[in-house]
């Protein structure tokens, strides 16, 4: 069996690559894109961006009353069509009814957005009436994305309905996702960045040096050490260098300054003459 390869192969998928982060991109672009902010505030679409890798997702809750005789279902999506339902950014689903009701509780067309260091709060307005209550006015939801670095996406939680006002009700959802938390710093400067990048080209040295005597050149006991004898003789020089340095002592006495010898000299005998005499 022969296997073909194309010498463009890896830029084709370097280029496969590279169109789908593009389309990626855009594609939670997009779907950030599809929230009309009700203030056309700059600030508030920015907050929105930071919503952007929650978009195109189905979020789900239940809720159901102490005594069971209610059982609501609950689809969020940023942004987007909850449960298929065009224009709908919450909607809620009576499941004890025979046929499944679908109420809108508020749509992204309607959209207020606000946000903190690290939470983000989500108002769709415009939903479905209330039949009797809060003077039959439009629903509004409201969702708070607070930050959890432990999870892309937590669970949907319904916290309260409140629609015992004559006016401005609202349902209260909570999520935790990380996309709402702050960049985390870099505590390390630049003098560590650099000592680790050093101790890392330290490590490569001595431990490819080492197989390379060992393997390749054969070599022995401390020879394996990478030259090994150009380190020896800078360890020699440096050695002498803060000897001659950092010693006290004098290398050559000037002549002038020299001490006598410590030694006692002997003393040469006379030369006794006296046998040249005449007697």
């Amino acid at each position: 069996m022969r296997v073909f390869s194309s010498p463009s192969g890896g830029l084709f998928l370097v280029w496969t690559l590279m169109i789908h982060l593009v389309l990626c991109g855009v594609y939670a672009s997009d779907g950030i894109e599809n929230c009309k902010v009700l203030s056309n505030s700059v600030s508030e679409q920015k907050v929105l961006t930071r919503l952007a890798p929650l978009t195109h997702k189905n979020i789900t809750a239940e809720s159901k009353s102490k005594n069971g005789d209610e059982s609501y279902k609950y689809v969020f999506q940023v942004c987007g069509d909850a449960g298929n339902v065009p224009g709908a950014g919450v909607i809620q689903m009576d499941m004890k009814a025979k046929e499944k009701k679908v109420t809108v509780i508020g749509t992204y067309y309607a959209t207020k957005a606000f946000g903190g260091s690290d939470w983000v709060m989500l108002i769709y307005k415009n939903g479905d009436k209330y039949d009797s209550h809060c003077s039959s006015e439009k629903r509004t939801a409201i969702i708070m994305i607070s930050c959890n670095r432990k999870t892309d996406m937590g669970e949907l939680e319904v916290v309260l309905e409140e629609r015992e006002r004559t006016n401005d009700c609202f349902y209260l959802f909570e999520l935790d996702s990380s996309a709402v938390c702050p960049a985390l710093e870099s505590k390390m400067g630049t003098g560590s960045i650099l000592l680790i990048i050093g101790v890392c080209l330290l490590a490569v040295y001595l431990i490819g040096g080492f197989l390379y005597q060992r393997l390749i050149v054969g070599a022995k006991g401390m020879e394996q050490f990478p030259n090994y004898a150009f380190w020896v003789e800078f360890g020699n020089l440096t050695a002498d260098g803060c000897d001659f340095v950092c010693r006290s002592r004098n290398r050559e006495d000037s002549p002038a300054y020299r001490r006598g010898p410590t030694e006692p000299v002997e003393e040469e005998p006379e030369e006794r003459d006296d046998h040249l005499l005449p007697m």
